[in-house]
């Protein structure tokens, strides 16, 4: 098959290298709001360019990759749903509620599919912790606790058009949470802080967030995430139930020196960030997508699950700015009014 991809940034020259492991995937074309960018990352890897999106969407490719700027995904999605190109996008799927709104109802009248980029659920740990879960093997799950722990910060000019930190990463853990158990979020109450360099409190962000969540069935989780994690990238989740647990992410690359003494299970360098980390996940997720673009599957993360997620985050966000609890259902109501 054909896959075209747009955007090749750094997550998109990562995807594009990806793509050449996916079963089935015979040709690749790129292209780039610089084309200069698509051609070199097309003469470095083997590729084909194509000039511009619009010559990628009407090139007969059977499905297309958005790696694109945050702020072009929305349209992009749109343009390849007008080409009737099955897609897939990195999240967020739009910069706010309204526009992943207006997504979450074209994809649903839309002949061809959407999928969203949460590479966590194709990553094996996560995986593992779910059947768990789901299995009931763990008991009644009482505490969840997340981590996302950046291991340096992203370059001062990505931080404005981020979201901010809440919608950046949080959102991964968010999505993960509800994927996991199965349950929804009802209410959080969030805090952020700044003790790292000024352009995140100068964008109206934080480097550093902590959030409690409460789900429907009483359960509690924190999310917490950083910018600025010296020990390495850090990923993990703990599942907390009345008959056992599971921890997603201890592994001999976890980024956790202890304070016991002659106590370690570390026997390679910690993960230095999100690729490194999420590799085989990302490898799965793209093959799942060239699947549901050859018809063979339904998409397992679509833009309503994205939006469940960017609700989430909405919440936290509210909570930080006004240092109260906010309800999930005052997010949604302010998102219909």
């Amino acid at each position: 098959m054909r896959m075209g991809l747009i955007g090749t940034g750094r997550i998109g020259a990562f995807h594009a290298a990806t793509l050449r492991d996916v079963p089935g995937v015979e040709q690749i074309v790129v292209a780039d709001a610089v084309p200069d960018r698509a051609r070199q990352l097309a003469d470095e890897l083997g590729l084909r360019a194509a000039d511009g999106v619009e010559a990628l969407l009407a090139s007969g490719v059977d499905g297309v990759v958005i790696a694109a700027a945050t702020s072009a995904h929305a349209e992009l999605i749109h343009r390849a749903l007008d080409a009737e190109v099955p897609v897939f996008c990195e999240k967020p799927v739009a910069l706010d509620v309204p526009g992943t709104r207006e997504v979450v109802a074209r994809a649903e009248a839309s002949p061809v599919p959407v999928q969203i980029g949460f590479q966590r659920r194709f990553d094996a740990g996560y995986r593992a912790a779910r059947e768990a879960v789901r299995s009931g093997e763990l008991g009644w799950i009482h505490t969840l606790r997340a981590v996302t722990a950046d291991a340096t910060p992203p370059p001062a000019a990505y931080i404005p058009t981020s979201g901010g930190l809440f919608r950046d990463c949080g959102i991964h853990d968010f999505d993960v949470l509800r994927w996991l158990t199965g349950r929804e979020v009802v209410s959080v109450f969030a805090a952020g802080a700044n003790r790292g360099e000024s352009f995140f409190g100068e964008a109206g962000d934080v480097d550093t967030c902590a959030a409690l969540l409460r789900f429907d069935d009483g359960t509690l989780a924190t999310a917490s995430a950083t910018r600025y994690n010296g020990a390495g990238h850090d990923v993990r989740l703990e599942v907390c139930g009345s008959a056992g647990a599971r921890i997603v992410g201890l592994d001999d690359r976890a980024p956790l020196p202890t304070a016991e003494a002659h106590v370690s299970w570390r026997r390679d360098d910690p993960y230095a960030d999100f690729m490194q980390r999420f590799r085989d996940a990302y490898v799965a997720e793209l093959t799942c997508f060239a699947e549901v673009a050859r018809g063979r599957g339904q998409s397992p993360c679509g833009p309503a699950e994205a939006l469940e997620a960017l609700y989430v985050a909405e919440a936290c966000e509210l909570s930080r700015a006004e240092n109260r609890p906010v309800e999930l259902a005052e997010v949604r109501v302010t998102d219909r009014a």
